[in-house]
């Protein structure tokens, strides 16, 4: 198959698999496997973190991470566009009685500092208590430039918040912008990286944060039922994940460019009002193509995206070529 639906259909490498058939394996919930012990101190070391806790997926690092921030009764603000506010089951609501406050985001998805402020809440027993803000980098393929990041430090000085990071494609971020992921981490008090998207893992997040703030973490992914045991084959591939395909995320920039400048060629598809900054790529299609019966069309060729007419989001990622993109675009010429 060739799939644009996410950048979470990698399949690992041949490496990545012998890294995991052969990792040193321990109980993790007891702290003895080595392997998963040796990618936390790694990450949380690489990051500018104090620890880190490896998590099975990036909603629960999320989920981890405002928990442990947040009692009940307590909010966060974030993005109406927010991963971790829109995609992930409500779960700081319903897990943690924490109340997200969504702020709308700016077009180039950052969150105005004015309507942030106007949300914090004043200390009054009429209203949840304001601890946090998170945001989320990238966001729908857009990146947070570090000035804004600065920004967002100094506002959570002033107001007494903590800074959250959903780091899902961090490192999209940081690839695009040719910075050193700490010039992005330095300005947060915990941050999440997927290694499961571009970086190529099969399973795995990392939340990251000072010491005590991950033992908070730590005890809340046993209530959540995230120990993992043998975790360790895991872990194996996502440090190959973070210390071998980071490079390469430029390729799958370069792709969607790729992708966009010629699938915004073909009449009906209208690619140009949405600028590419990293992998993923949306167009808007005409309302006279019958884009769901292209997509059951090309799914038997064995090519798989998600049909819309508005905004239809293509990714692209290590198992998609340059050809592979040749490949798509003649199939959906054809059928039109």
């Amino acid at each position: 198959m060739i799939d644009f639906r996410s950048d979470t259909v990698t399949q690992p490498d041949q490496k990545m698999r012998e890294a995991m058939a052969n990792a040193p394996v321990g109980d993790d919930v007891y702290g003895d496997d080595p392997t998963v012990n040796e990618l936390e101190q790694w990450a949380a070391e690489r990051h500018g973190f104090e620890a880190a806790v490896f998590t099975s997926s990036g909603t629960q690092a999320n989920l981890l991470g405002i928990l442990s921030h947040c009692d009940r009764g307590d909010e966060y603000l974030c993005g109406q566009q927010a991963h971790n506010y829109k995609y992930e089951a409500g779960g700081a609501a319903v897990l943690g009685s924490v109340q997200p406050q969504p702020i709308e985001n700016n077009k180039d998805g950052t969150l105005c500092f004015e309507k942030l402020a106007a949300a914090v809440k004043p200390d009054d027993s009429h209203f949840a208590r304001t601890k946090l803000l998170s945001l989320e980098n990238t966001i729908g393929g857009k990146i947070l430039p570090v000035e804004y990041l600065a920004k967002a430090r100094d506002f959570v000085n002033q107001h007494n918040l903590k800074l959250h990071l959903d780091g899902a494609r961090v490192y999209n971020a940081s690839v695009a912008l040719g910075v050193d992921i700490k010039e992005i981490s330095q300005h947060f008090d915990s941050m999440t990286i997927c290694l499961s998207k571009g970086l190529g893992a099969p399973i795995g997040s990392l939340l990251l944060g000072d010491a005590d703030y991950i033992q908070r973490a730590r005890r809340l992914r046993k209530m959540v039922g995230g120990g993992m045991r043998q975790a360790g084959i895991l872990a194996a591939a996502g440090k190959i994940a973070l210390t071998e395909n980071v490079e390469r995320l430029k390729d799958d920039h370069d792709n969607a460019r790729y992708l966009s400048e010629n699938l915004g060629a073909i009449p009906g598809f209208n690619t140009f009002i949405y600028p590419v900054q990293t992998n993923i790529v949306y167009a808007d299609v005409a309302t006279h193509i019958d884009i769901h019966a292209i997509a059951s069309a090309l799914k038997e060729q064995g090519i798989m995206f998600s049909p819309s007419h508005k905004a239809m989001r293509f990714v692209t990622h290590k198992d998609v070529t340059k050809s592979d993109i040749d490949t798509l675009l003649a199939a959906i010429e054809k059928q039109l």
